[in-house]
């Protein structure tokens, strides 16, 4: 497929065209020109006033529920949700049925995604199951294609097993993806704790769980002298202990959510279990605390945390509601809504430079006799996120209706092209 884009600003630092509005013209997959002016026998062209585009977007957190729970999210209804929402590179969570904890899970994922528009990359499990008791054969994973390893939604409670694998990983260079949750504190906690959930009545879960695990974590990390990765920080102490361990040279880095940058605890007081996530919503001092650290870069990147769930998942009492939201479709809008301030270059660095820098991924650079991998979006388009506009299997957003700042326009990677409507 020959393809012209007209008049788009390029964002990408490692491209000689940064910051420059041209002409690109891409065929079979290729860039083959980039300048002023362009006219080439194109199949398709691209021309909408204010279009950015930069390497494509990589998600490091979301879960294609497949194999196991596809009436949740299927591996393509996921890569729909990925490309609508701008990100040719998604990591999946090992939380399926069987897990990914073994050579075979790996190469299903690799095998049933290598068509698709969007290249999705498995998360292979630390431990068999994903249940934090006996270690995997993580090395068999990284050979089949493992980008990264983590329990995904489980938090590897044992310091001795976590540090086995530290160890481990770092014979290949690799990298553990650890979600910071002590269980033994409040486990049945249904949102943070703080006066907003002594006054709704439900039960708290303490910040200090989540920061218990990024202190010791911290300490683990340097002690093997291997790379780990947080994901979906949420609390002002946490950002303190990770930007103090990255100044004493220990090998960590950290993604927050776009939800912990929109809501707060106080969001909750209409019991929206669209709202239950782990880790909760925190308080509004903490999310001021999450945009800061964006802007001085102690956070790294942001994860969607993309969680699909089926209606009865959802809607039912908050107590039995399973935690999650969907997240891949509004990602970058709700950054840019939600922090308007931010320039475009950062934006960019941290859903692509900075996530294919740490998981050594092609950095997808805008240049002639390069592969396009890129991704399309507006940043001043308004627009109202609908429920029939949504590509993922499960609706359960709680940003259905909400009005957004920043559009994707849509990606081009693999020689096919998905736009938005």
């Amino acid at each position: 497929m020959n393809l012209l884009i007209k008049n788009a600003r390029v964002i990408d630092p490692n491209s000689p065209f940064n910051s420059q509005s041209t002409d690109i013209f891409i065929e079979n997959g290729i860039i083959k020109n980039i300048g002023k002016n362009l006219t080439g026998k194109a199949d398709k062209e691209i021309s909408i006033d204010g279009l950015c585009v930069s390497p494509g977007w990589v998600d490091m957190f979301a879960n294609f529920a497949d194999p196991g729970y596809e009436y949740k999210e299927s591996i393509e209804s996921g890569c729909l949700a990925a490309a609508a929402g701008g990100f040719t590179d998604v990591l999946v969570i090992p939380n399926t049925k069987p897990a990914i904890d073994a050579k075979s899970q790996v190469e299903y994922i690799v095998q049933k995604s290598r068509s698709l528009t969007v290249s999705v990359h498995p998360i292979g499990a630390v431990t068999k199951n994903a249940e934090g008791k006996e270690l995997a054969e993580m090395y068999d994973m990284k050979t089949s294609g493992a980008i990264a390893f983590g329990d995904g939604l489980n938090c590897i409670q044992s310091s001795g097993l976590l540090v086995k694998a530290l160890q481990y990983v770092k014979a290949f260079d690799g990298m553990i993806i650890q979600l910071p949750d002590d269980k033994s504190i409040n486990e049945h906690g249904l949102m943070h704790e703080g006066i907003i959930s002594t006054q709704i009545g439900l039960p708290g879960k303490p910040a200090m769980a989540e920061e218990i695990i990024v202190a010791r974590d911290i300490k683990l990390a340097r002690y093997a002298e291997s790379n780990l990765h947080f994901t979906g920080v949420s609390s002002k102490k946490s950002l303190e202990y990770i930007e103090r361990g990255k100044k004493g040279g220990t090998h960590i880095s950290c993604s927050v959510t776009p939800y912990h940058l929109y809501f707060t605890d106080e969001d909750l007081k209409e019991y929206d279990s669209n709202l239950k996530v782990n880790p909760p919503l925190r308080s509004a001092e903490d999310r001021e605390a999450l945009k800061k650290a964006i802007q001085d870069g102690t956070v790294d990147c942001i994860a969607t945390h993309h969680l699909p769930h089926e209606a009865d998942s959802k809607e039912t009492e908050f107590e039995y509601a399973k935690n999650g939201m969907t997240g891949l479709e509004t990602a970058y809008s709700v950054l840019k809504t939600t922090m308007p301030e931010i320039s475009e270059e950062k934006a960019v660095a941290l859903l692509s430079t900075n996530p294919r820098i740490l998981l050594k991924l092609n950095a997808c650079t805008i240049k002639e006799n390069e592969k396009a991998c890129l991704t399309l979006f507006c940043p001043n388009v308004e627009w109202i996120y609908e429920k029939n506009n949504i590509q993922s299997r499960s609706k359960n957003s709680p940003f259905i209706g909400k009005k957004f700042t920043g559009k994707v326009i849509g990606i081009i990677n693999k020689d096919q092209v998905h736009l938005n409507p």
